[in-house]
């Protein structure tokens, strides 16, 4: 068996990078994990450019990887950049940016290995109007949107399209007074809820899709897993998980050929999809997660993820890297 490890890229509480860890352990795959906002105190890195290409070494306080021998990357939920504490507000942000271009360069650019996703390439799809963009170019269908920091103009939207709905451009940090952390939900937008206070940044809004049941279906390479769930009480699902039940069904043809489309064109190996499915059985796509999480679906359905997941990593010379 080859020595080449699997690099996973995450921070420590990642339960859906624990489950595949889980499967290469048990494959005798060798794993190394770490977390870029470790560096530069509790991860240290070495790397050499020269006519023979990247060579060097990431070492964590247990493990060691040689940097061009690294077969694929597991690219999950590493945390921020960081610097070391005391230093003052400016030394921080340089500190901060050079371990951004240094260190997030360097492991952007093993030689050889396949990266599930490429971070550049999850970047890249995280944008939502770049998502909504692409998708409609490939075919699903896209609930009427709009993007703005306009307040006349979201009015004239509500009135077109109503009833409407909010969703968060990024999951920002957010917290409030006394430091508890919050979340920032789809909500349903009324039009008392349109104020000037649209103004203080880009807002985005959609048609509210009246939704039977969602599906959210994860696309691992060309493997395909479409779950349907059943049992949201109000518009976002992932509110009221002790509520839902989850069914795992065949995607449509056309829905599968879509979602090929749309990770060939962002240069992506994994995605997670989520769409509503109204009365007459059209499917709506709302968002693509290029990075979405699958370990709280019931072990029947992710282990048959993990394993597809496991099995890109594993056997990374057989697939096209991208």
């Amino acid at each position: 068996m080859s020595s080449r490890p699997v690099l996973v890229v995450t921070q420590a509480d990642d339960a859906t990078a624990d489950m595949v860890i889980e499967e290469l352990n048990r494959r005798s795959v060798p794993v190394t994990r770490l977390d870029p906002g470790d560096f530069p105190t509790g991860l240290t890195v070495t790397a050499r450019l020269g006519q023979d290409g990247l060579q060097g070494a990431a070492r964590t306080a247990t493990r060691v990887a040689d940097l061009d021998k690294v077969r694929s990357v597991y690219w999950r939920r590493p945390r921020p950049y960081t610097a070391p504490t005391g230093l003052d507000e400016q030394t921080t942000r340089w500190c901060r940016e050079e371990a951004r271009y240094g260190l997030g360069g360097i492991l952007a650019a093993l030689p050889g290995a396949h990266y599930v996703n490429h971070p550049w390439r999850n970047r890249d799809a995280e944008h939502k109007p770049a998502q909504l963009a692409t998708a409609a170019t490939c075919g699903f269908s896209i609930p009427p949107t709009l993007l703005t920091n306009d307040v006349d103009e979201a009015k004239n939207f509500t009135r077109e399209h109503g009833p409407l709905i909010y969703k968060p451009l990024r999951n920002t940090d957010y917290h409030d007074a006394d430091g508890r952390a919050l979340t920032v939900w789809v909500e349903e937008v009324v039009p008392a809820d349109l104020t000037g206070a649209v103004g203080l940044t880009m807002h985005l809004f959609q048609k509210r899709v009246a939704s039977v049941a969602d599906l959210r279906v994860t696309a691992v390479g060309h493997e395909v897993f479409a779950v349907k769930i059943d049992g949201s009480p109000g518009l976002d699902w992932r509110r009221h998980y002790d509520k839902l039940s989850y069914t795992l069904i065949d995607p449509p043809s056309h829905l599968v050929k879509s979602i090929r489309n749309y990770l060939d064109t962002f240069g992506l190996v994994f995605g997670a999809f989520d769409f509503g499915v109204d009365d007459e059985g059209r499917i709506w796509l709302y968002e693509c997660n290029p990075n979405g999480q699958f370990a709280w679906f019931p072990p029947p359905i992710t282990d048959r993820i993990v394993t597809a997941v496991a099995d890109r990593l594993h056997h990374a010379g057989e697939h096209h890297a991208r």
